[in-house]
């Protein structure tokens, strides 16, 4: 589809997308090759099905998965409430939300961020959702409970024997995004290159943006609440679950801020599929303390 003329500013409403086009568009694209599939860190499919499966919409529903916990766990915090059932259904195995409940704010500010942040997160799902058309997976199971406990306890917040409450202040609510936020940054930008319709990755591109800005908010946030130490200790369970690589990066220290974290070239780096996966599984495999303990829905799972 033609949104501009030649030497007209790139400016796409999203209220305004001609969804219907770009739907059959990437419906009638042929999967990347076998060895592409592999490259992004599929898991469960012979090559022939990862060939003709991880597809534009099998890219923008693993994104959908991830835009559902995040939409979850803010509007839980900021609202007390979950989001509408007629903002979850779709295909795949549907599953509900177990715990989370309104966050106490005593800043003015941080509560602003909360409702701000969650109602960015539910139009991301909303968007999604009208994107793929029939082609959308419902939200599967998310758990908001013990795989925050069993978050914190792989990060040394707390003993194993103590429970991590992401919803009983500011403090534990700030750490809890944090787990969230830059995960979402890398994993818009590792999937940016499969996507093969160019109007679907502007798109990507500006929620890429969004979840950026939210990242930042929330590491200044942190820093500016002096949770250096405990933000480190998340940043280094993230690092231990995505593989061999050192990527991950806190947000330094009181006397040397890393509110930005990028490479050598001031870019913000990717992860690929799988080391999303293992970090919001906890490990290799859904388990009941993953954040989706039954898995995600869509191809890529």
């Amino acid at each position: 589809m033609t949104f501009l003329k030649q030497g007209e500013e790139a400016q796409i409403d999203l209220n305004t997308l001609d969804l219907q086009a770009g739907r059959r568009a990437f419906l009638r694209t042929a999967g990347v090759m076998a060895a592409g599939a592999a490259a992004i860190g599929v898991t469960g499919l012979p090559g022939e099905a990862a060939a003709q499966e991880i597809n534009d919409a099998a890219i923008l529903n693993f994104a959908l998965n991830l835009e559902y916990l995040e939409a979850e766990f803010y509007f839980i915090a900021a609202f007390g409430r979950r989001l509408d059932d007629g903002d979850v259904t779709g295909s795949g195995r549907p599953g509900g939300v177990i715990g989370g409940k309104k966050v106490d704010f005593k800043t003015r500010l941080i509560l602003e961020y909360a409702q701000e942040i969650a109602r960015d997160e539910r139009s991301h799902v909303q968007f999604l959702r009208k994107a793929l058309g029939s082609a959308k997976v419902a939200r599967p199971a998310i758990n908001l409970r013990s795989s925050f406990t069993a978050a914190a306890r792989a990060a040394g917040l707390v003993d194993n024997k103590t429970e991590f409450d992401a919803f009983a202040n500011e403090d534990n609510f700030l750490l809890a995004a944090f787990i969230f936020e830059d995960v979402g940054v890398t994993a818009y930008k590792g999937a940016a290159r499969f996507i093969e319709n160019k109007d679907y990755l502007e798109a990507a591109a500006g929620i890429l943006a969004v979840e950026a800005y939210h990242a930042g908010a929330i590491r200044g946030a942190l820093a500016s609440r002096g949770l250096f130490k405990q933000a480190q200790a998340i940043s280094n369970a993230r690092d231990s679950l995505d593989g061999a690589s050192d990527l991950d990066q806190g947000i330094g220290t009181a006397s040397d801020g890393n509110i930005v974290p990028t490479d050598a070239n001031g870019i913000a780096f990717s992860r690929t599929p799988q080391q999303v996966l293992n970090i919001v599984y906890l490990g290799e495999q859904a388990s009941e303390a993953s954040f989706f303990p039954r898995k995600l829905n869509g191809a890529i799972a």
